[in-house]
């Protein structure tokens, strides 16, 4: 490893030379508080910025054990540091030359609390990944530029961002008590078998559609007392709010009463949220999905027979193949992959479903006759599906009954205020002939043994290239995935973590053999075991990779239109 000296030294020996000459200075040195690694130089200074990395030791950093001793403690203090970088980067930022000459940037923190690459805590250390433009005039180089930010600028950050007397010890605590509070909810619900805990005072809206902070002045959600209950928290006391219970839960109410909203807030649950979001304690379920109708996504083999059978010209619907699916034929689909990522918890909007998937009435019924129909419609199975595999739904509905007389438990929204109208509305639909007509059904075997296929991934003579854009789109080589549809992903780390977790299982894991459920679970025992960092090529170029769930990694490669599936020796 190199000194700090030799770097300030090199640097001054291509002052004013070609930019590229900037390439032999990648390498780690040695600093007196830290380690600076630069992996990754950008060839241009219009290029996006060089990827840096600085190595704070534990004797430097000083962080009590106590605050990361285990993984949601390790997170909450991780996203800490974060935050604090974020602002201390912001007030940093000043332009020095052509392009991005000068620009400092790191990962951007949303209100949830996710495993950021950003800041690793680790075994007597802490990294963290940020980039630096490289200072140019023109394309020459500008190297005391370079040479400010690397020895003025990057120690000041060290000491403020990487120290832990630079924090007030308090808010730390607070922090870490409210990641422990979160981690023990959403333990509990299996014990209490609940699928979702919303805690009494929260605050479900939020400021905008393209904001995610809480609404001011809105009303604070409170549980109707027939379904509160309180948890004893391991810091703070009881807490009281509203358990949903498994098995079927309907929601109903006025448009813009907040029926979405807290459907949203309930799928938002799967993960922590920050102090003061106003939903750091409505919790749910980590394996839930929200389940939506997605026209003209492709399907690869999926066993969608349960819910499609019969179609004309007698298609297979045992492994269903179509680079164009229709509505219903893409929520049956996105049903039955939930279910081969192990989701417990169905979540659905009837505004963004199939409806001929969801339902059909009586008069319906009578016209297409049974045999002329090859949908089986979702209602027939919601009860089996959590009778006979566990499977709870929550489902938001506005404009059919059918729901309410096989659901366990209803509620009403009424300007956000939140009422149980279980007997009310049973009482109401007894004096009606039963709506929901279509006949219940067990749910049948399902076929999870979809083997991937090996497939060339090379491009142009180089390896398989990833990149992202937003939350909607994940390029492998030229082939584009969209992933706009999985509400659940809502950083656009995610999807650079999505990106590279399916590149790392396509290049390492699939030999031809193994299901795509075997290949997940040992993709996530491997991160588990040796860290997300242990899939990461190094150097990575794309974005600042966030773990996803399991759930939507399967759900993206799903939605990749290059695999290739075999099933019962049929290949695709």
């Amino acid at each position: 490893m190199k000194t700090a000296a030799e770097l300030k030294k090199k640097l001054q020996e291509i002052d004013h030379k070609s930019y590229s000459l900037y390439k032999t200075i990648a390498g780690e040195y040695r600093f007196d508080q830290f380690i600076l690694c630069i992996d990754k130089v950008q060839g241009d200074p219009f290029a996006s910025p060089s990827r840096v990395r600085v190595i704070v030791p534990e004797k430097v950093h000083g962080f009590p054990l106590f605050l990361y001793e285990d993984p949601c403690k390790r997170i909450a203090l991780e996203d800490s540091i974060l935050r604090k970088w974020n602002r201390f980067i912001g007030k940093q930022n000043q332009k020095a030359g052509s392009g991005n000459s000068g620009k400092l940037g790191v990962c951007i923190c949303g209100q949830e609390i996710l495993e950021r690459q950003a800041v690793c805590i680790k075994e007597k250390k802490i990294e963290g990944y940020f980039l630096i433009g490289f200072p140019a005039r023109g394309r020459s180089i500008l190297a005391e530029e370079l040479i400010k930010i690397l020895f003025v600028m990057l120690p000041k950050m060290i000491e403020e961002i990487f120290v832990c007397k630079s924090y007030t010890m308090d808010r730390l605590k607070e922090n870490m008590e409210l990641a422990v509070n979160q981690d023990f909810i959403r333990q509990e619900l299996e014990r209490l078998q609940l699928v979702s805990f919303l805690a009494n005072g929260s605050i479900l809206p939020r400021e905008s559609g393209i904001s995610q902070k809480p609404l001011r002045d809105a009303v604070p959600f409170v549980s109707p007392k027939s379904m509160e209950i309180t948890i004893e928290l391991p810091f703070g006391g009881p807490i009281c709010g509203m358990g949903i219970p498994k098995g079927v839960t309907v929601i109903v109410g006025g448009g813009y009463h907040g029926k979405s909203t807290l459907l949203e807030a309930i799928q938002l649950g799967v993960y922590n949220h920050i102090l003061g979001d106003g939903r750091e304690y409505v919790i749910t379920d980590s394996t839930a999905m929200k389940i939506r109708a997605e026209d003209g996504r492709g399907i690869c083999k999926t066993d969608i027979q349960m819910f499609i059978n019969h179609l004309p010209n007698n298609k297979d619907t045992k492994a269903f193949f179509t680079e164009n699916a229709s509505g219903s034929t893409s929520q049956a689909a996105n049903m039955i992959e939930a279910m081969e990522g192990d989701t417990k918890t169905f979540l659905i909007d009837e505004d963004t479903s199939a409806t001929n998937f969801m339902v059909r009435d009586r008069i319906m019924q009578q016209i297409v006759t049974k045999e002329k129909e090859p949908i089986t419609p979702f209602i027939s199975y919601v009860q089996a599906l959590y009778q006979e595999k566990g499977i709870s739904t929550v489902i938001v509905v506005g404009s059919s009954a059918a729901y309410l007389e096989v659901a366990d438990h209803i509620l009403q929204l009424d300007f956000y205020k939140v009422r149980d109208i279980k007997e009310e509305a049973k009482k109401i639909l007894s004096q009606y002939p039963s709506m929901c007509t279509e006949p219940k059904s067990q749910v049948p075997e399902i076929s999870f043994d979809r083997v991937v296929k090996k497939i060339d991934l090379s491009y142009k003579g180089r390896d398989m290239k990833v990149k992202t854009t937003g939350t909607d789109t994940i390029c492998i080589n030229k082939e584009a995935v969209d992933v706009r549809y999985l509400e659940q992903l809502v950083d656009y780390g995610q999807t650079v973590g999505v990106a590279y977790l399916m590149k790392y299982a396509m290049e390492n894991l699939v030999d031809g053999k193994k299901t795509m459920q075997q290949i997940i679970e040992e993709l996530y025992h491997q991160v588990e075991e040796k860290g997300f960092s242990s899939v990461l090529p190094r150097g990575y170029s794309a974005g600042f990779p966030v773990l996803p769930r399991r759930q939507e990694v399967l759900a993206a490669w799903n939605r990749f239109r290059k695999l290739k599936i075999t099933v019962s020796s049929v290949n695709s």
